[in-house]
């Protein structure tokens, strides 16, 4: 006999309300994805200098001209609240500091993988997808290449490619901007 559970769904709202109480602490390495709450993954030694160096990579091209973000909390919906490793933010003298950045804000989102490769392929795309953020990046570590996802349609993007080191990179809001892949991976 099978039994088939419940699951109870949270909102953005009732999300940080858990935090506000204590239920979630500052400790919690917990994302809101499609109204559940999902616990990160511990970050390795390469994953961390990977979003390290990317950091240091857009703050020196783009610096002035966007926000580079890492591992902050975006708000897609009413149900969702990733924190992918980095993103370009449009520019903001208030720093989002009412409210965090929205689908509209997003001018590239970086996903950095070792372990969680699935998971971001098969969870984490389709929501970036269905929220309309135009350009992904998911960087895997292990396979040394970063695919990149474009041009969003419902909950999948119709051009997915993929890059080695050799090949070179640009970014749709600034295709002026070449990087090269050993450059991204080390």
């Amino acid at each position: 006999m099978s039994v088939e559970l419940q699951r109870r769904q949270f909102t953005v709202k009732e999300y940080h309300q858990m935090a506000e109480s204590g239920i979630l602490t500052e400790n919690d390495r917990v994302e809101l994805i499609a109204g559940e709450i999902v616990k990160m993954s511990p970050i390795g030694i390469p994953h961390a200098g990977c979003v390290r160096r990317l950091d240091m990579i857009f703050n020196d091209l783009l610096r002035g001209k966007v926000i580079v973000d890492t591992q902050n909390p975006i708000n897609l919906s009413n149900d969702s609240e990733p924190e992918p490793d980095l993103i370009l933010l449009q520019w903001r003298d208030d720093f989002y500091e009412a409210k965090h950045p929205q689908p509209e804000d997003i001018l590239l989102l970086i996903e950095v993988a070792d372990s969680t490769i699935k998971y971001d392929r098969e969870i984490k795309m389709p929501l970036y997808a269905e929220n309309g953020i135009s350009e992904v990046w998911l960087i895997d570590i292990n396979q040394q290449l970063v695919e990149v996802y474009r041009q969003p349609q419902g909950n999948s993007y119709q051009n997915v490619e993929q890059f080695v080191r050799g090949d070179i990179l640009t970014i749709e809001a600034f295709d002026d901007i070449n990087l090269a892949v050993e450059k991204i991976l080390g």
